[in-house]
Protein backbone atom coordinates (compact mmCIF):
# COMPACT_ATOMS: atom_id res chain seq x y z
CA UNK A 1 0.00 0.00 0.00
CA UNK A 2 1.21 3.69 -1.07
CA UNK A 3 1.91 6.00 1.96
CA UNK A 4 0.39 9.47 2.13
CA UNK A 5 3.61 10.75 0.82
CA UNK A 6 4.24 9.12 -2.16
CA UNK A 7 0.70 10.21 -3.26
CA UNK A 8 0.55 12.63 -6.29
CA UNK A 9 -1.61 15.15 -6.32
CA UNK A 10 -2.88 13.76 -9.80
CA UNK A 11 -3.82 10.26 -7.55
CA UNK A 12 -5.70 12.46 -5.24
CA UNK A 13 -9.80 13.09 -6.14
CA UNK A 14 -10.55 16.32 -7.47
CA UNK A 15 -12.84 17.45 -4.44
CA UNK A 16 -10.20 16.40 -1.57
CA UNK A 17 -7.09 18.88 -4.30
CA UNK A 18 -9.57 21.45 -3.76
CA UNK A 19 -10.46 21.17 0.11
CA UNK A 20 -6.52 21.00 0.42
CA UNK A 21 -6.18 24.01 -1.72
CA UNK A 22 -9.01 25.85 0.32
CA UNK A 23 -7.44 25.11 3.52
CA UNK A 24 -4.31 26.77 2.32
CA UNK A 25 -6.07 30.02 1.18
CA UNK A 26 -8.16 30.20 4.37
CA UNK A 27 -5.18 29.80 6.53
CA UNK A 28 -3.05 32.34 4.74
CA UNK A 29 -6.55 34.51 5.00
CA UNK A 30 -5.97 33.83 9.18
CA UNK A 31 -2.37 34.59 8.84
CA UNK A 32 -2.44 37.73 7.31
CA UNK A 33 -5.83 38.89 8.16
CA UNK A 34 -4.84 42.07 9.37
CA UNK A 35 -3.45 43.19 6.22
CA UNK A 36 -6.59 42.24 4.34
CA UNK A 37 -8.51 44.57 6.60
CA UNK A 38 -6.48 47.40 6.04
CA UNK A 39 -6.86 46.82 2.32
CA UNK A 40 -10.83 46.24 2.57
CA UNK A 41 -11.51 49.79 2.69
CA UNK A 42 -9.35 51.06 -0.62
CA UNK A 43 -10.65 47.43 -2.24
CA UNK A 44 -14.71 48.46 -1.44
CA UNK A 45 -13.92 51.84 -2.87
CA UNK A 46 -12.92 50.62 -6.34
CA UNK A 47 -15.17 47.70 -6.55
CA UNK A 48 -18.25 50.07 -5.58
CA UNK A 49 -16.99 53.33 -7.47
CA UNK A 50 -14.96 51.92 -10.32
CA UNK A 51 -15.66 48.98 -11.08
CA UNK A 52 -19.44 48.39 -11.01
CA UNK A 53 -19.98 51.44 -12.70
CA UNK A 54 -18.45 50.29 -15.40
CA UNK A 55 -21.07 47.97 -16.64
CA UNK A 56 -23.14 51.86 -17.57
CA UNK A 57 -20.94 52.10 -20.69
CA UNK A 58 -23.42 49.72 -21.92
CA UNK A 59 -25.97 52.67 -22.37
CA UNK A 60 -23.41 54.59 -24.97
CA UNK A 61 -24.25 52.22 -27.84
CA UNK A 62 -28.06 52.42 -27.15
CA UNK A 63 -30.81 55.03 -26.92
CA UNK A 64 -30.66 54.92 -23.61
CA UNK A 65 -34.27 55.71 -21.80
CA UNK A 66 -34.54 55.49 -17.86
CA UNK A 67 -38.33 54.15 -17.93
CA UNK A 68 -36.98 51.39 -20.12
CA UNK A 69 -33.92 50.21 -18.37
CA UNK A 70 -30.39 48.87 -19.31
CA UNK A 71 -31.41 46.11 -21.21
CA UNK A 72 -34.84 47.46 -22.56
CA UNK A 73 -33.29 50.49 -24.29
CA UNK A 74 -32.97 50.95 -27.90
CA UNK A 75 -29.78 49.56 -29.17
CA UNK A 76 -28.24 51.89 -31.77
CA UNK A 77 -24.46 50.81 -32.08
CA UNK A 78 -21.95 53.54 -32.55
CA UNK A 79 -24.23 55.96 -33.19
CA UNK A 80 -23.41 57.87 -30.49
CA UNK A 81 -19.54 57.91 -30.94
CA UNK A 82 -20.69 59.11 -35.11
CA UNK A 83 -22.74 62.05 -33.90
CA UNK A 84 -20.52 63.54 -31.18
CA UNK A 85 -17.10 62.73 -33.96
CA UNK A 86 -18.98 64.93 -36.71
CA UNK A 87 -20.38 67.52 -34.48
CA UNK A 88 -19.03 70.72 -34.06
CA UNK A 89 -18.07 70.83 -30.86
CA UNK A 90 -15.88 67.97 -30.75
CA UNK A 91 -12.80 69.60 -32.62
CA UNK A 92 -13.27 72.72 -29.88
CA UNK A 93 -13.62 70.47 -27.42
CA UNK A 94 -10.00 68.61 -27.95
CA UNK A 95 -8.20 71.77 -28.54
CA UNK A 96 -9.47 73.58 -25.37
CA UNK A 97 -8.72 70.50 -23.19
CA UNK A 98 -5.65 69.45 -24.76
CA UNK A 99 -3.98 72.69 -24.45
CA UNK A 100 -4.81 73.34 -21.08
CA UNK A 101 -3.27 69.73 -19.89
CA UNK A 102 -0.16 70.73 -22.35
CA UNK A 103 -0.20 74.11 -20.16
CA UNK A 104 -0.43 71.66 -16.99
CA UNK A 105 2.20 69.52 -18.36
CA UNK A 106 4.85 72.06 -19.63
CA UNK A 107 4.21 74.31 -16.56
CA UNK A 108 2.53 72.43 -13.19
CA UNK A 109 4.40 68.87 -13.50
CA UNK A 110 8.01 70.40 -13.32
CA UNK A 111 7.60 73.09 -10.65
CA UNK A 112 7.09 70.43 -8.09
CA UNK A 113 10.16 68.96 -8.96
CA UNK A 114 11.92 71.91 -8.31
CA UNK A 115 10.54 73.15 -5.45
CA UNK A 116 11.58 69.89 -3.49
CA UNK A 117 15.08 69.87 -4.81
CA UNK A 118 15.18 73.30 -3.16
CA UNK A 119 13.52 72.18 -0.09
CA UNK A 120 15.90 69.35 0.45
CA UNK A 121 18.51 71.80 -0.12
CA UNK A 122 17.66 74.20 3.16
CA UNK A 123 19.94 73.27 5.67
CA UNK A 124 17.76 74.80 8.50
CA UNK A 125 14.99 72.44 9.63
CA UNK A 126 12.70 75.19 11.44
CA UNK A 127 12.88 77.14 7.95
CA UNK A 128 12.76 74.19 5.99
CA UNK A 129 8.85 73.07 8.09
CA UNK A 130 8.00 76.71 7.84
CA UNK A 131 7.97 76.53 4.18
CA UNK A 132 6.42 73.42 3.77
CA UNK A 133 3.30 74.45 5.48
CA UNK A 134 3.16 77.58 3.51
CA UNK A 135 3.05 75.54 0.38
CA UNK A 136 0.95 72.44 1.57
CA UNK A 137 -1.94 74.49 2.79
CA UNK A 138 -3.53 75.53 -0.40
CA UNK A 139 -4.42 72.25 -1.12
CA UNK A 140 -6.80 71.92 1.65
CA UNK A 141 -8.60 75.02 0.25
CA UNK A 142 -11.50 74.35 -2.26
CA UNK A 143 -11.88 74.90 -5.68
CA UNK A 144 -14.52 77.40 -4.61
CA UNK A 145 -12.02 79.18 -2.24
CA UNK A 146 -9.48 79.64 -4.84
CA UNK A 147 -12.33 81.08 -7.30
CA UNK A 148 -13.72 83.64 -5.01
CA UNK A 149 -9.42 84.32 -4.30
CA UNK A 150 -9.13 85.14 -7.88
CA UNK A 151 -11.99 87.22 -8.81
CA UNK A 152 -10.88 88.98 -5.56
CA UNK A 153 -7.66 89.89 -6.72
CA UNK A 154 -8.16 90.21 -10.92
CA UNK A 155 -11.50 91.12 -10.93
CA UNK A 156 -11.71 94.92 -13.08
CA UNK A 157 -14.45 96.38 -10.49
CA UNK A 158 -12.25 96.33 -7.10
CA UNK A 159 -9.82 93.59 -8.07
CA UNK A 160 -6.40 94.56 -5.63
CA UNK A 161 -4.29 93.79 -8.57
CA UNK A 162 -5.61 96.18 -11.35
CA UNK A 163 -6.13 98.31 -8.16
CA UNK A 164 -1.94 98.39 -8.18
CA UNK A 165 -1.91 98.90 -11.78
CA UNK A 166 -4.32 101.67 -11.89
CA UNK A 167 -1.94 103.34 -9.01
CA UNK A 168 1.49 102.54 -10.98
CA UNK A 169 0.02 104.98 -14.04
CA UNK A 170 -1.21 101.15 -15.64
CA UNK A 171 -4.88 100.78 -17.24
CA UNK A 172 -6.81 97.95 -16.26
CA UNK A 173 -6.34 94.37 -17.51
CA UNK A 174 -9.48 92.37 -17.81
CA UNK A 175 -7.60 88.81 -16.39
CA UNK A 176 -11.00 87.46 -15.96
CA UNK A 177 -13.12 88.03 -19.14
CA UNK A 178 -10.40 87.77 -21.71
CA UNK A 179 -10.15 84.45 -23.64
CA UNK A 180 -6.38 85.20 -23.95
CA UNK A 181 -5.92 84.78 -20.15
CA UNK A 182 -8.12 82.25 -19.18
CA UNK A 183 -5.58 79.27 -19.73
CA UNK A 184 -2.93 80.80 -18.23
CA UNK A 185 -5.42 81.91 -14.83
CA UNK A 186 -5.94 78.48 -14.63
CA UNK A 187 -1.96 77.14 -15.28
CA UNK A 188 -1.45 79.39 -12.46
CA UNK A 189 -4.02 78.12 -10.31
CA UNK A 190 -2.86 74.86 -10.46
CA UNK A 191 0.81 75.94 -9.77
CA UNK A 192 -0.37 77.88 -6.64
CA UNK A 193 -2.64 75.03 -5.23
CA UNK A 194 -1.49 72.07 -6.12
CA UNK A 195 2.70 72.72 -6.36
CA UNK A 196 3.18 72.08 -2.90
CA UNK A 197 1.16 69.01 -2.23
CA UNK A 198 2.91 67.04 -5.31
CA UNK A 199 6.06 67.50 -3.07
CA UNK A 200 5.44 64.93 -1.00
CA UNK A 201 6.17 61.73 -2.93
CA UNK A 202 9.58 63.69 -4.04
CA UNK A 203 10.70 64.51 -1.05
CA UNK A 204 10.14 60.95 0.17
CA UNK A 205 11.80 59.52 -2.74
CA UNK A 206 14.73 62.04 -2.13
CA UNK A 207 15.18 61.13 1.72
CA UNK A 208 16.07 57.50 -0.05
CA UNK A 209 19.13 58.86 -1.66
CA UNK A 210 22.29 57.27 -0.45
CA UNK A 211 23.66 59.65 2.43
CA UNK A 212 26.94 58.02 1.19
CA UNK A 213 27.10 58.94 -2.35
CA UNK A 214 27.10 62.70 -1.06
CA UNK A 215 29.69 61.91 0.78
CA UNK A 216 31.93 60.68 -2.14
CA UNK A 217 30.55 63.52 -4.05
CA UNK A 218 31.88 66.31 -1.42
CA UNK A 219 35.37 64.21 -1.68
CA UNK A 220 35.49 64.74 -5.31
CA UNK A 221 34.94 68.39 -4.76
CA UNK A 222 31.53 68.25 -6.63
CA UNK A 223 29.21 71.18 -5.53
CA UNK A 224 25.75 71.83 -4.25
CA UNK A 225 24.44 72.11 -7.78
CA UNK A 226 26.28 69.46 -9.35
CA UNK A 227 25.18 66.77 -6.77
CA UNK A 228 21.68 67.65 -7.21
CA UNK A 229 22.31 67.19 -10.88
CA UNK A 230 24.00 63.46 -10.90
CA UNK A 231 22.89 62.35 -7.13
CA UNK A 232 19.26 63.84 -6.08
CA UNK A 233 17.65 63.68 -9.75
CA UNK A 234 19.00 60.17 -10.98
CA UNK A 235 17.38 58.89 -7.09
CA UNK A 236 14.01 60.38 -8.09
CA UNK A 237 14.08 59.57 -11.75
CA UNK A 238 11.78 56.26 -11.42
CA UNK A 239 9.34 58.43 -9.89
CA UNK A 240 9.06 61.07 -11.91
CA UNK A 241 8.56 58.56 -14.88
CA UNK A 242 5.51 56.84 -13.40
CA UNK A 243 4.25 60.32 -12.51
CA UNK A 244 4.55 61.29 -15.92
CA UNK A 245 2.97 58.23 -17.40
CA UNK A 246 -0.03 58.92 -14.40
CA UNK A 247 -0.28 62.46 -15.76
CA UNK A 248 -0.83 61.14 -19.24
CA UNK A 249 -3.12 59.25 -18.40
CA UNK A 250 -5.20 61.55 -17.06
CA UNK A 251 -4.48 64.28 -20.26
CA UNK A 252 -8.20 64.52 -20.83
CA UNK A 253 -8.97 65.30 -17.42
CA UNK A 254 -8.77 68.72 -16.83
CA UNK A 255 -10.71 69.34 -13.70
CA UNK A 256 -14.27 70.36 -13.67
CA UNK A 257 -14.76 72.16 -10.92
CA UNK A 258 -11.78 74.41 -11.60
CA UNK A 259 -13.52 74.99 -14.85
CA UNK A 260 -16.59 75.36 -14.23
CA UNK A 261 -15.92 78.26 -11.51
CA UNK A 262 -13.60 79.87 -14.16
CA UNK A 263 -16.22 80.27 -17.13
CA UNK A 264 -18.01 83.13 -18.14
CA UNK A 265 -19.56 83.99 -21.25
CA UNK A 266 -16.85 85.98 -22.46
CA UNK A 267 -14.33 82.94 -22.08
CA UNK A 268 -16.63 80.32 -23.11
CA UNK A 269 -14.96 79.25 -26.21
CA UNK A 270 -11.62 79.00 -24.83
CA UNK A 271 -13.26 77.35 -21.01
CA UNK A 272 -15.61 74.82 -22.49
CA UNK A 273 -13.87 71.01 -22.24
CA UNK A 274 -15.05 67.46 -22.22
CA UNK A 275 -16.02 67.69 -18.60
CA UNK A 276 -17.92 70.57 -18.44
CA UNK A 277 -19.32 69.42 -21.98
CA UNK A 278 -20.61 66.13 -20.29
CA UNK A 279 -22.07 67.96 -17.27
CA UNK A 280 -23.80 70.10 -19.78
CA UNK A 281 -25.40 67.52 -22.18
CA UNK A 282 -25.72 64.91 -19.82
CA UNK A 283 -27.02 66.19 -16.23
CA UNK A 284 -28.88 69.81 -17.62
CA UNK A 285 -29.94 67.88 -21.11
CA UNK A 286 -30.53 64.39 -19.96
CA UNK A 287 -28.53 62.93 -23.24
CA UNK A 288 -27.36 60.15 -20.68
CA UNK A 289 -26.22 57.53 -23.81
CA UNK A 290 -24.20 60.49 -25.74
CA UNK A 291 -22.05 62.14 -22.41
CA UNK A 292 -21.40 58.41 -21.98
CA UNK A 293 -20.19 57.60 -25.21
CA UNK A 294 -18.01 61.47 -24.36
CA UNK A 295 -16.93 59.74 -21.12
CA UNK A 296 -15.49 56.53 -22.50
CA UNK A 297 -14.21 58.07 -25.63
CA UNK A 298 -12.08 60.02 -22.73
CA UNK A 299 -11.31 56.83 -20.84
CA UNK A 300 -9.95 54.70 -23.87
CA UNK A 301 -7.81 58.12 -25.23
CA UNK A 302 -6.45 57.88 -21.33
CA UNK A 303 -6.05 54.23 -21.35
CA UNK A 304 -3.91 54.64 -24.61
CA UNK A 305 -1.51 57.06 -23.30
CA UNK A 306 -0.97 54.88 -20.10
CA UNK A 307 0.07 51.79 -22.07
CA UNK A 308 2.13 54.04 -25.33
CA UNK A 309 3.74 55.64 -22.39
CA UNK A 310 4.38 52.81 -20.42
CA UNK A 311 5.94 50.79 -23.17
CA UNK A 312 8.25 53.96 -24.56
CA UNK A 313 9.50 53.80 -20.96
CA UNK A 314 10.53 50.19 -20.70
CA UNK A 315 12.16 50.41 -24.18
CA UNK A 316 14.65 53.29 -23.03
CA UNK A 317 15.25 50.85 -20.10
CA UNK A 318 13.44 52.65 -17.48
CA UNK A 319 10.42 51.10 -14.79
CA UNK A 320 7.47 51.56 -15.99
CA UNK A 321 3.93 51.01 -14.09
CA UNK A 322 3.64 47.27 -14.73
Amino acid sequence: MKSVQQVSMSEMKPAAVKKSVFQLSMKELMRDRYLYLLALPGALYFLIFKYIPMGGILIAFQEYSPFQGFFHSKWVGFDQFERFFTGNDFFLLFRNTMMISLLNLVFFFPVPIALSLLLNEARNLKFKSAIQSIVYLPHFFSWVIIAGMTFLLFSQTGGIVNSLLVQMGFGKIDFLTNPNYFWVMLTIQSIWKEAGWGTVIFLAAIAGADPALYEAAKMDGANRLQQMWHITLPAIKNVIITLLILRLGQVMDVGFEQVYLMTNSAVSSVSDVFETYVFRMGVQNGQFSFTTAVGLFKSVVGLILVMGTNHLAKKFGENGLY
